[in-house]
């Protein structure tokens, strides 16, 4: 899943990675270390077009950097454990259990927009306003160049009272003072250091601007958007889609649900 998000935030130019992770992700770093053994064997036994797809994927030397969120106290939090490896730059947060498909990348489309007007840039998505209440939601301003000026955000508004149906989609471009305001550590919901209330407090001193995105998004971090995601790359691959298609309509006529199978676990 990780790969995918590196791999957009690549298409969009970007090239240093950093990486929060917490205990026992230590296989997080190791994906993205060179793997000797690996294309020892890849290139003994003649496989060349996997060895150099692998090696396309490999980031240069300096371009990863990894730190430990120790506690977990929230998205504020461990956007916070980075600032001394972000410095005083413009950055691109990018959360991995989000994962983006279109043509263009979610991210692309952001740095495009960022282009444009500077500041900070926010990814949105529509949703069912009746399911508002679920997501941080953003006030829609005028529209600007490819996107348009945020009036406010809110997180997890009441029924009935968010300023739009344009949800924060995981994706972001902050200036850093963004960290001046998490040093802070005050805590919001769910007694954690939220990123929302930060990026409200400096949205009266900066404005921010929302990128439409337009593509689908799927959340890794539930078991349906898991295999919804892995359904929707299977299938948006030429070299699988047709097979993959004939697997999965067969396995919907042959499989009946049954009200008493339950999770496998």
């Amino acid at each position: 899943v990780i790969q995918y998000v590196v791999d957009e935030a690549r298409e969009a130019g970007i090239e240093h990675f950093i990486f929060v992770t917490g205990r026992n992700k230590a296989v997080i770093e190791d994906h993205f270390d060179v793997q000797f053994e690996l294309y020892d064997t890849l290139a003994q036994r003649g496989k060349d077009d996997e060895l150099a797809r692998l090696q396309r994927l490999q980031p240069s030397p300096g371009q990863t950097s990894f730190t430990r969120q120790q506690v977990p106290l929230g998205l504020g939090h461990a956007v916070w454990c980075a600032r001394e490896l972000v410095g005083d730059e413009p950055f691109a947060l990018l959360l991995p259990d989000m994962i983006m498909q279109s043509e263009k990348s979610c991210m692309k489309e952001m740095v495009e927009l960022y282009a444009e007007t500077g500041n900070n840039i926010v990814a949105v998505q529509e949703c069912d306003p009746a399911e508002a209440d679920k997501y941080g939601i953003v006030g829609r301003g005028e529209d600007t160049h490819r996107g348009f000026r945020i009036t406010g955000m809110v997180e997890k508004p009441k029924t009935g009272t968010a300023p739009s149906n344009l949800y924060i989609n995981g994706r972001y471009i902050l200036q850093p003072e963004i960290f001046g305001i998490l040093e802070g550590q005050e805590k919001g919901a769910g007694n954690e250091i939220q990123l929302t209330d930060a990026m409200l407090k400096l949205e009266k001193q900066q404005p921010f601007y929302g990128c439409h995105y337009q593509g689908r998004t799927f959340d890794c971090g539930s078991p349906e958007g898991f295999v919804e995601a892995n359904v929707a790359f299977a299938l948006w691959r030429s070299d699988i889609n047709g097979r993959m298609a004939g697997v999965i309509s067969k396995l919907l006529d042959e499989m009946k649900p049954s009200q008493q199978r339950g999770a496998a676990f």
